[in-house]
């Protein structure tokens, strides 16, 4: 099937052609005919990277008037970058359009240049919810007579906390207007939204719910959580030719991940919700143009992440939820390429990724860390093809004669063997002593199963804590790295959680006097094994019934707990209003799930007590290596 058979228009077509399309994706091979047919609810479900926005962008570009200034379309995005991207793209689709205005809405801009834009007629409007709900609540935007509204990713928008801000938007939208939901997976929250806003909508599915996509390989390690950051090190350098995007579950893992990488030698940057606007776009167009191989990113600010030849996707660490890998995923496989998504997992992790299997049907398989005379090899390998395909100069010609008197009396082998030196030497010097990262599944003796210590605490679930959040909290509050505090278990009453024996003091102090909101909050040393079943027992003789230990703690709101907000003030920087996506793209925002956060400063406002014992800064990673760019 081509563009034409699905019904579109001449100077759409012309656009197609300018762009190299050749034949429509299967999404849009199947929503384009739809759309373009009749006025219709949509709900299509379909991969990150599957040409999603050109199945809706065509059909209302075809459907518009052209001619009118009214605004007809409103396309709603997660991201600012993912907001540009579309409006960019929807600029191309419509280049031959004479009179087509397409405007881009969103957060960390001016606000009084985009209502100036908005003024001159914008039949396209393309925004983030948060700011877009600020310009509604000033009446700088009309969306009274729009005939087409598209919520894509609409998952992610909904994990990011803006359902509340959706249906604001929405009230002020024409009852009989088409909504088109575009998504890559289908929780339970899409299937509400799609309830309340849409009527009879027709599904289209491409592949099936939740799964990942076909060309994508999955591939797990499975090393000790403190060897982590030196496995994501050699999976770099056992792939000379990577570009990849690494994940982290946190603003700050992913700013100090970056860092350490980029001390290393290792072209690194780092895409989270603490840079600017400005900062983002720079570290964007250097990833665009690989001057970055690895890119460090949260999964909010990975959203606008738009490249279609990216090798690998490294989760660092898992996400919160699941379901979220196969966004993660979706970044690598692209335009029908092939691609990896490795996943780096601690023993006590490796149990999700049976999960996971269950969520994108597909079995993942398990590797092992290359050894360090492996990554010699494939580095002198990697050399060794270079040279092979590079064109030769010849203005080098002219230096001939003097490189030849320096190199008099060397033999062909001799001059090879020194040549090659240069590169093998260097990353020989590195490994040659390097130690086996890899933890077999039958592996009970590794250091994170021994020379550590299990404490029981008295909150758990009743206090509102999982075992992310009390992990967060733990970690910010010991100020200890990510991988330092494991074995978290939160039970309804009470919780276990281990660290390695040389911290064991530093608990022991920093939990002396300690008291949450007038109640106090105790540790002690547990014989539990953190072997999961039952609660275990306390180490002194402490309570097994389950009841509450002091009693008197106000749990969190619920609310806040699931990341929801208890209030929804519009306003922007500066003039009492909030800067709809500086202030909430990337932090934590409300909605159904918690998003990315900084670790535990949620919880820190809310404890107090005396803490006894000075607390370690986070370990860096090593350096002095330089790594050829």
């Amino acid at each position: 099937m081509t563009f034409l058979d699905l019904g579109l228009e001449e100077k759409l077509l012309q656009a197609i052609t300018d762009m190299g399309f050749e034949t429509p994706s299967e999404v849009q091979e199947k929503a384009i005919p739809i759309l373009l047919k009749e006025d219709t609810d949509l709900v299509a479900l379909a991969q990150t990277g599957t040409g999603k926005t050109a199945a809706f962008g065509f059909p209302m570009l075809q459907k518009i008037d052209v001619e009118s200034r009214t605004t007809q379309g409103l396309i709603l995005s997660p991201t600012r970058e993912l907001c540009m991207q579309i409006t960019n793209e929807m600029n191309n689709y419509g280049k031959h359009l004479k009179g087509l205005n397409v405007v881009a809405i969103y957060g960390g801009a001016s606000i009084t240049d985009q209502a100036r834009q908005i003024k001159k007629g914008a039949q396209v409007i393309v925004a983030t919810p948060g700011r877009m709900k600020d310009m509604i609540g000033r009446r700088m935007i009309d969306i009274s007579k729009i005939e087409y509204c598209v919520l894509d990713e609409a998952d992610e928008m909904l994990n990011m906390g803006f359902y509340e801000d959706i249906t604001e938007i929405l009230s002020h939208s024409p009852q009989e207007k088409s909504t088109w939901l575009f998504s890559a997976t289908m929780p339970k929250e899409v299937s509400t939204i799609a309830k309340k806003f849409m009527h009879n909508p027709v599904e289209v599915t491409v592949g099936s719910k939740n799964v990942g996509a076909a060309n994508v390989s999955h591939e797990f390690y499975t090393v000790n959580a403190r060897d982590r950051y030196q496995a994501l090190k050699r999976l770099a350098d056992a792939n000379p030719e990577i570009f990849s995007v690494v994940f982290c579950r946190t603003k700050r893992d992913t700013q100090k991940v970056a860092e350490q990488l980029i001390a290393d030698g290792y072209n690194a940057g780092a895409i989270h919700g603490d840079l600017s606007q400005n900062q983002r776009d720079i570290v964007m167009k250097q990833f665009r143009n690989r001057q970055i191989q690895m890119m460090v990113a949260t999964d909010v600010a990975a959203r606008g992440i738009d490249v279609d030849d990216i090798t690998h996707v490294i989760n660092y660490q898992l996400p919160d939820e699941i379901e979220t890998y196969t966004h993660r995923s979706g970044r690598t496989g692209r335009a029908g390429k092939e691609g990896i998504s490795i996943v780096i997992v601690s023993k006590s992790e490796a149990r999700k990724i049976k999960q996971i299997e269950k969520i994108i049907q597909q079995k993942f398989q398990q590797k092992e860390i290359p050894s360090g005379m492996e990554i010699c090899e494939k580095q002198l390998m990697h050399l060794a093809n270079n040279i092979k395909d590079t064109k030769i100069n010849h203005d080098i010609d002219a230096y001939l004669p003097q490189i030849d008197a320096a190199l008099e009396g060397f033999t062909k082998e001799e001059l090879i063997k020194k040549f090659f030196s240069v590169e093998f030497t260097r990353f020989y010097n590195y490994y040659q002593k390097a130690k086996d990262l890899n933890v077999s599944p039958g592996d009970m003796s590794s250091s994170e199963n021994k020379d550590s210590v299990r404490f029981f605490l008295n909150v758990g679930e009743r206090d509102d804590f999982n075992w992310m959040t009390l992990k967060d909290f733990l970690k910010d509050l010991l100020q200890l790295g990510q991988d330092d505090v494991y074995k978290v278990d939160v039970k309804d009453t009470f919780s276990f959680f281990n660290v390695d024996t040389k911290h064991k003091d530093l608990v022991l102090g920093v939990f002396t006097d300690f008291q949450l909101e007038g109640r106090n909050v105790n540790v002690e040393i547990s014989t539990d094994t953190g072997r999961g079943g039952g609660g275990g027992g306390r180490g002194r003789g402490g309570r097994r019934d389950g009841k509450r230990d002091g009693g008197g703690f106000k749990g969190r709101d619920k609310g806040e707990r699931r990341g929801g907000r208890k209030s929804s003030g519009s306003s922007d920087r500066g003039s009492g209003s909030r800067d709809s996506d500086r202030g909430r793209s990337d932090s934590d925002r409300g909605g159904f799930k918690k998003k990315e956060s900084s670790g535990g400063e949620e919880f820190k406002s809310k404890f107090s007590g005396k803490r006894r014992g000075k607390t370690k800064p986070e370990s860096k990673g090593t350096g002095g290596r330089r790594r050829r760019t």
